[in-house]
């Protein structure tokens, strides 16, 4: 008579293990669930944004020099100063004073003859912009600066302007491409500042004209502007191409 009695406890135990193991496995499935999701979440939050900004770039990139940013109205004239400095060299590291925030001429390290910051480099930020004295030395062998300040830097769509106006002049063998984008911060100059309301600057440093050699001719030239202007920029690159600088012809 005890038999059954057990074999229904049995029974009964072997169906609370059936049920047991089925909520262990609905648990399973739903940690496992929730870890997916939010796996997938965190992916998604950090390609998504990558992605907007990807097409967003495609979007500036289809757009013209002279159309990106601001209009060329936002700039003030184009002034020149008397320049100095070329071919004085002087030992890298060796800190250099400029009158000019930002500057278009001066002395600058000595590179073994070639300008510091590679060609192939359109676009720096704060985090890894050459030295001063190193840029100069660009602006020598006839490079444009377009230098933006901590305002712009802190505008994302300013900034994705400027990029895309750096990717405009992207390669490393045509000299027309002879351009790049730095900050000008705090630090620089003690702290010196652009023109009140003027967030981005455009140097050069002109031999004068195209093939001038006597140096006397030399002009650094300037022109800030509120808010970024590929107009601006592309209008201030033809009046002075790389080739209107004291040496052109190095990298």
């Amino acid at each position: 008579m005890a038999k059954p009695a057990k074999n229904d406890r049995q029974a009964v135990i072997e169906q609370m293990r059936k049920k047991q193991k089925a909520a262990d496995r609905r648990r399973g499935t739903v940690i496992v669930t929730v870890c997916v999701l939010v796996a997938v979440g965190l992916i998604a939050a950090a390609v998504i944004p990558i992605l907007l900004d990807k097409r967003k770039d495609d979007k500036l990139d289809s757009v013209a020099l002279k159309s990106l940013g601001a209009p060329a109205s936002t700039c003030q004239k184009i002034t020149t100063k008397k320049a100095d400095g070329n071919q004085e060299h002087v030992p890298v590291d060796t800190p250099v004073a400029y009158a000019d925030a930002p500057p278009a001429f001066g002395s600058h390290w000595n590179q073994a003859g070639l300008a510091p910051a590679a060609f192939a480099r359109k676009f720096y930020t704060g985090d890894d912009r050459p030295a001063l004295e190193a840029l100069v030395h660009n602006l020598e062998h006839g490079y444009t600066i377009l230098w933006y300040d901590d305002t712009i830097a802190k505008d994302k769509s300013a900034v994705a302007d400027i990029e895309a106006i750096a990717r405009k002049f992207e390669g490393d063998s045509n000299f027309r491409d002879k351009f790049i984008a730095a900050p000008w911060t705090s630090s620089d100059e003690n702290g010196a500042a652009f023109p009140d309301g003027q967030h981005v600057a455009f140097t050069h440093w002109s031999a004068g004209g195209n093939g001038v050699t006597d140096t006397a001719k030399q002009v650094g030239v300037f022109q800030y502007c509120s808010d970024v202007s590929g107009a601006a920029l592309a209008t201030f690159m033809d009046k002075y191409p790389y080739t209107d600088s004291p040496e052109p012809d190095a990298m």
